[in-house]
């Protein structure tokens, strides 16, 4: 699953892990916890369980994140034995994304309009398929850049349905009340399968060959089907009350985030942040790694260095739950967004294993912090029946800016070098992180739940 920085997001709230059935009704809901009885002995918050159905779902993240990991570091490592052109490896940064800017509102769409663990186990399984057929390419040394980009081009477009899918279905499995653990755990999921274990598993499978690198993740895609379709039964279709045109969806799910006053400031804020991350990471390779870097770490250490990312992601997830219990969530969120560019320009200044490795773990866990919240947030201001065209109309800005930040970062890169885009990437990150912390309030957000119908019929 995509684990970009700020990506949007949308959900709200459904069954318990009681219920013998998954399908989803505008009936279902979660009573949000009572409140606590004034007295002068605390009463301990029972907290709900997430559920049996959760864990499937959780575990089948795991592995196709797994395989997500082997692939998105992998790719580029191998695009580094054939070129070293920083437009080059920028066009392979944008083909990952490209397809969020073509298919993202058409993927919410579909969402909306079909079973949700369904489409996400097609899209895997469309996954496993695209990547043997990757895996038979490299085997028969037909692998080129070239091919590399439509692989990579290919493989992004599984990516926008089971990531729409998959988002769109945690709402469903778990009670309201608990939407932060749960997207904290998700996100903790898919940072440690991802970074933490797919990194330097790509490095090892690499050793061995560039149809490994291709045929595990393929393998850990079909298992990710099984466990989808034994853990959670059931039908986890949104109701819709009259049927819809596909493009009268289209327009309303773009409408709603335009004009919506939280979801607006958060789209924008997180699509142009997205952008400057993606042009930072699509050449900060050639900074890093290579005898020809400012910091000169070899290919396989630079998997390795990556999985500190992954711990400060866990700790993030670990101790979201506990922040936004005891201080408010969007102050949170807004320091861990602000902090974001000052630690982008530590490599630039301090060019040393030792300061990437402390952003790293720094940027893990405040990536993973923000992002839970700000999930949760949008899971809590928009209807069950808009879920997936609302983020398919955010995720076609928020994940379709990044391929023309990896594009202008090849350009910039080629024109006046690798340290002018790092720095502008950083400059680019804090203005966009300003912008909601001056338009979203609380007050914002509680009229906001307030609007949603289906809060109000909880």
């Amino acid at each position: 699953m995509t684990t970009s920085t700020h990506a949007p997001t949308t959900a709200t709230a459904s069954t318990g892990p009681a219920a013998t059935t998954g399908t989803t009704t505008s009936e279902t809901t979660h009573l949000d916890p009572p409140a606590a009885p004034t007295t002068d002995t605390p009463t301990p918050v029972t907290l709900e369980p997430l559920g049996r159905r959760f864990t499937a779902l959780l575990t089948s993240t795991g592995l196709a994140n797994l395989g997500d990991g082997v692939v998105q570091m992998g790719a580029p490592l191998v695009a580094l034995t054939l070129t070293r052109s920083p437009g080059q490896l920028s066009l392979l940064a944008a083909a990952t994304w490209l397809p969020w800017l073509l298919l993202g509102l058409v993927g919410g769409v579909v969402i909306d309009r079909t079973d949700r663990r369904n489409a996400q186990v097609l899209a895997l399984a469309a996954r496993g398929m695209l990547l043997a057929a990757g895996a038979a390419l490299a085997l028969t040394d037909q692998l080129s850049m070239v091919v590399l980009v439509l692989l990579v081009l290919a493989y992004g477009v599984t990516e926008v349905f089971a990531d729409l899918a998959q988002t769109a279905l945690v709402p469903d499995l778990v009670p309201r009340s608990r939407l932060q653990a749960a997207n904290g755990r998700v996100l903790a999921t898919q940072q440690v399968t991802n970074t933490f274990v797919g990194s330097p598993l790509a490095g090892g499978l690499l050793a061995l060959g560039t149809g490994w690198v291709l045929g595990v993740p393929a393998a850990m895609a079909v298992i990710a089907v099984v466990v989808l379709l034994r853990g959670i039964p059931g039908r986890y279709r949104a109701e819709r009350s009259e049927p819809t045109r596909a493009s009268a969806d289209v327009r309303e799910g773009v409408r709603y985030v335009v004009h919506h006053p939280v979801l607006r400031p958060f789209v924008l804020a997180g699509g142009v942040m997205n952008m400057a991350n993606t042009a930072y990471m699509a050449v900060f390779l050639l900074w890093a790694v290579g005898p020809g870097s400012q910091v000169g770490i070899r290919a396989e250490h630079y998997a390795l260095l990556a999985t500190l990312f992954a711990l400060g992601a866990i700790g993030g997830s670990l101790l979201t739950e506990r922040l936004v219990r005891r201080l408010p969530e969007l102050g949170v969120m807004y320091v861990c967004w602000g902090v974001v560019a000052p630690m982008l320009l530590v490599p630039v200044l301090v060019p040393t294993v030792e300061a990437i490795g402390v952003v790293m773990v720094l940027l893990g866990a405040t990536n993973t912090i923000g992002n839970t919240i700000s999930m949760s947030l949008r899971q809590r201001v928009v209807p069950r029946h808009l879920l997936g065209r609302t983020s398919g109309a955010g995720r076609t800005i928020g994940y379709g800016l990044m391929p023309i930040g990896a594009l202008l970062a090849g350009v910039i890169g080629e024109q006046v070098g690798i340290g002018p885009v790092l720095v502008g990437a950083a400059v680019v990150t804090a203005l966009a992180a300003s912008y909601p912390v001056f338009t979203v309030r609380r007050s914002t957000v509680r009229a906001a739940e307030a609007a949603n119908p289906d809060l109000a019929a909880a």
